[in-house]
C-alpha cells in the first residue's frame, strides 16, 4: 500500500467519524419529560447492549452501548535485483484492531427521562427520537 493510499484511507475514517458523527439538539431535547416506557420500548435501542446504575438520590443511569471493532492492516513490500543471479523480496504487515464507541447516557426519575446525553463518537437523527406514541397525553379512563 502506497504512502498516498495509508493517507486517503486514514482521512476518509477520521471523515466518516468526525464529519459525519453529528448530534442534534434536537434530539436529545425530544427525550426530556418522554416516560421511562417510551425508551424500554425504543426499537433502536432494544437491539444495544444496556448498563443500568442508580446514583444514591434515586437517580437511574442507562447507558446503551452502540460500538464497532475497527481493524486495519498495511501491507508494504518491495523486491530488489541483486548481482543477476538471485533476485530478493521483502514484505511487512502491520495491523491495528480499535473500538469506535457511542455511549448513549440516559438519566431516569420518578419514571420520566431527565436527560439524554451521548457521549463518544455519536451521531443523532430522528431514529433516535422516542416513538410518538408515548409522548401523547391518554385520555381518562382509558
Amino acid at each position: 500500500m502506497s504512502l498516498f493510499q495509508f493517507v486517503t484511507g486514514a482521512a476518509l475514517i477520521a471523515g466518516i467519524v468526525s464529519g459525519c458523527a453529528t448530534v442534534r439538539q434536537q434530539d436529545l431535547d425530544a427525550w426530556a419529560g418522554a416516560p421511562v416506557e417510551a425508551l424500554d420500548a425504543h426499537p433502536l435501542f432494544l437491539t444495544m447492549p444496556m448498563y443500568r446504575s442508580q446514583t444514591a438520590s434515586g437517580v437511574e443511569t442507562r447507558n446503551y452501548i452502540n460500538s464497532k471493532e475497527v481493524e486495519q492492516c498495511f501491507t508494504s513490500h518491495g523486491a530488489r535485483r541483486g548481482d543477476g543471479k538471485y533476485m530478493s523480496h521483502t514484505a511487512f504487515t502491520t495491523c491495528s484492531e480499535s473500538s469506535v464507541a457511542c455511549n448513549n447516557l440516559f438519566y431516569i426519575q420518578g419514571g420520566k427521562v431527565i436527560r439524554y446525553a451521548p457521549t463518544g463518537a455519536c451521531y443523532t437523527d430522528d431514529s433516535v427520537r422516542p416513538n410518538i406514541g408515548y409522548l401523547t397525553p391518554k385520555p381518562a379512563g382509558r
